[in-house]
């Protein structure tokens, strides 16, 4: 019997060894739990380097929320072993890296913004934690054959979300468009986080240079902070200069909750 290696992440310890007790009960699940993002990346490397990788993250909406009133939209890389890596983000960070692991997020309460971030973020399914069992056995197997789980009574906002998120993406990229190429660059190095003297070296320029080609970037984009222009290149979906420097919320996918015409409920 092939058996669905699942890894329950959550950082209120009962609850996840509670689940992952339950889940452990099934002839075909074999399970583990982690108590925090960064306990889940170090599970996901250790299993990958014995051949034997997870199949579904059954990840907390909530996991780090209580660190910081407003969690970052993407995880930074290579961060300190103690920092926290916030529930969304881990998906975003788990699907860039290890695209063949599903992941579904338990959450406390329906919030249809917070699952059309997820489902952008790459997650397979959004499911109430106080649900039944057999219902949470019915999404890990569901997304194991490339479905999205959505409970119904989320659709219609879930679905308004994510059009509106569509609708922002296109404006950005429409003023992103209108940048030059040299501008495009500068542009992709302050997603990087580089300041204006990192940005000369990166890209042989004086910074002075530099600092005329980032007021045009704020001029062309219609914003006043290189933050609002950064989160604005994000929705766009411009990356970093030099390549990824760590997992990005991918761009909004036109399938995001469908398989083939039908969504799964």
């Amino acid at each position: 019997m092939a058996r669905i290696r699942v890894l329950v992440v959550d950082d209120h310890r009962i609850f996840a060894e509670s689940l992952a007790a339950a889940l452990a009960a099934e002839p075909d699940v074999e399970v583990s739990a982690a108590g925090s993002g960064p306990a889940a990346l170090r599970a996901l490397e250790r299993a990958a380097a014995e051949g034997r990788g997870y199949d579904v993250l059954l990840v907390d909406a909530e996991l780090g929320a209580q660190s910081a009133a407003d969690p970052p939209a993407v995880p930074e890389p290579r961060r300190e072993e103690s920092a926290a890596v916030h529930g969304i983000a881990l998906v975003a960070g788990v699907r860039a890296a290890r695209p063949g692991v599903r992941c579904v997020v338990l959450a406390e309460k329906d919030d249809p913004r917070t699952a059309a971030r997820a489902l952008q973020a790459g997650a397979s399914g959004w499911v109430a934690k106080d649900c039944s069992l057999q219902r949470l056995l019915a999404v890990v197997r569901g997304v194991l054959r490339d479905e999205t789980h959505l409970p119904p009574a989320l659709l219609t906002g879930v679905l308004r979300e994510l059009t509106a998120a569509r609708k922002h993406r296109t404006e950005s990229e429409r003023l992103v468009e209108s940048l030059t190429p040299r501008e495009r660059e500068v542009l992709r190095c302050m997603v990087a986080g580089l300041g204006r003297k990192a940005v000369a070296e990166r890209l042989f320029l004086s910074p002075h240079t530099v600092r005329t080609h980032m007021q045009n970037v704020l001029g062309k984009l219609g914003v006043h902070s290189t933050l609002a222009a950064v989160a604005l290149a994000r929705r766009a979906g411009v990356g970093p200069e030099a390549g990824p420097l760590g997992p990005e919320v991918g761009p909004l996918r036109g399938d995001v909750v469908e398989r083939g015409s039908q969504l799964a409920q």
